[in-house]
């Protein structure tokens, strides 16, 4: 066991690079995703098939393949194509292909966006129906009762399965480190193990700062919880 390297400057930097490559990876694909979601979602309980059939195959296909797979399908074969290569100097937004960056960036915000779009249209469903005859009776049309009554409702509902989607989000950014000239948490981890072979010290530091990261997550999830959905705890005699 030799944990001084681990405290060296050097490492202790590049593990402060990859935690900052790491939380934005996170932060930034989970907001983007939530807004795809919320869109994919108000697609897919639509009674019209032509929203409805695009946004249940791109469900399908995000949630029912690896989502290292989709980082290689993006970053190797999508970004790679002749015609995407010849606009990455001119053209937006094949400009953005070039960086890994965005290439990872993109393949984990699609992978959140549908499985946070089905726990939300599955809240959604199911909303009670009192709720929104409540509201027809007085007076506000579909898009106001979606927009004041049901996703309010529904979102609050979800909060505790979306909280496991953002931890599973922080564990899956680790594969941004299969991606060349991007150094996340874990990437810093391999680097560390390649240049003074120490794979216990290199990945146990690893693991130590994705935990505290799982615990601050956990903890804000629980505050959301409390303080959305307190009125659902029940009551104390």
């Amino acid at each position: 066991m030799n944990w001084d390297v681990i405290f060296q400057p050097d490492t202790l930097a590049l593990y402060g690079q990859g935690l900052i490559v790491t939380l934005q990876l996170t932060l930034i694909s989970l907001a983007v995703g939530a807004v795809l979601a919320l869109l994919c979602a108000l697609a897919l309980v639509s009674p019209r098939r032509l929203a409805r059939w695009p946004a249940q195959a791109f469900t399908y296909f995000m949630r029912g393949t690896p989502l290292l797979i989709q980082v290689y399908l993006i970053y190797y074969g999508f970004a790679q194509l002749e015609w995407v290569q010849a606009r990455w100097d001119s053209v937006w937004p094949w400009t953005h292909f070039k960086e890994p960056f965005f290439c990872a960036l993109l393949s984990f915000s699609l992978n959140t966006a549908a499985y946070t779009a089905e726990m939300l249209a599955g809240s959604i469903r199911e909303t009670k129906k009192g709720e929104v005859e409540a509201a027809r009776a007085m007076g506000m049309g579909p898009w106001m009762v979606m927009r004041r009554i049901v996703l309010p409702s529904a979102i609050r509902r979800m909060l505790p399965a979306y909280g496991n989607e953002v931890v599973m989000m922080l564990h899956s950014s680790s594969l941004a480190s299969t991606v060349p000239a991007l150094l996340d948490v874990t990437g810093a981890a391999s680097r560390v193990y390649a240049d003074f072979y120490l794979p216990f010290e290199a990945y146990l530091s690893a693991a130590a700062i994705y935990l505290c990261i799982t615990f601050c997550l956990i903890g804000a999830n629980r505050w959301l919880e409390r303080r959305y959905l307190g009125y659902l705890a029940p009551r104390k005699s």
